[in-house]
């Protein structure tokens, strides 16, 4: 069985590399064409994000470098810690909705601190994977299309940032148990 899924996980992205410019070429789809088209549409709007990036990183530089973050941490890691959630996290439900890369540096920083196999490590990597970098979704996809009001977008994202993360830690507990 594990022949099996290691054969489909090596050859899926060569046939489908393979497959799709062939179907386009049966149907009479244009495939250089429709490539370079679609590249000119992609750079314009890498173009068109780059205010918001720059808008978002910006006020994550504000925010970490004022300390508001390490303020925020240090008011409910007693009352995280009670409930059984290790204070070494706490910066993740932070920074994960906020960044990719600087939530993976953290993670990366607690692995290597903790160990991979540790607890703090496993709650870490299961929080990593159970949650979204919501605010840089709605800053470049929505900047991207143009939408200028998210609605309830931005309430929904980090709701269930928060449920990802308490879920993580639950499932790590109810997996692992404390190591």
């Amino acid at each position: 069985m594990i022949s099996l899924i290691q054969i489909i996980s090596t050859w899926t992205i060569p046939v489908l590399i393979a497959f799709i410019p062939l179907y386009a070429s049966f149907r009479k789809i244009p495939v250089y064409e429709s490539f370079i088209d679609g590249a000119k549409d992609g750079f314009q709007t890498a173009i068109g994000i780059i205010p918001h990036l720059v808008g978002m990183m910006t006020a994550i530089s504000m925010f970490r470098a004022s300390g508001a973050m390490d303020a925020l941490i240090g008011l409910v890691r007693p009352l995280m810690e009670s409930f059984g959630i290790p204070g070494d996290v706490l910066p993740l439900a932070l920074l994960r909705p906020i960044t990719g890369a600087g939530s993976l540096a953290f993670v990366t920083d607690l692995i290597k601190e903790q160990g991979p196999d540790s607890f703090v490590a496993r709650i870490a990597s299961t929080i990593q994977g159970s949650t979204d970098t919501t605010l840089y979704v709605l800053t470049v996809y929505f900047g991207a299309v143009g939408i200028r009001n998210s609605r309830y977008a931005l309430k929904v994202g980090l709701l269930s940032d928060l449920v990802g993360f308490f879920a993580a830690v639950a499932a790590c507990w109810l997996l692992f148990g404390l190591v």
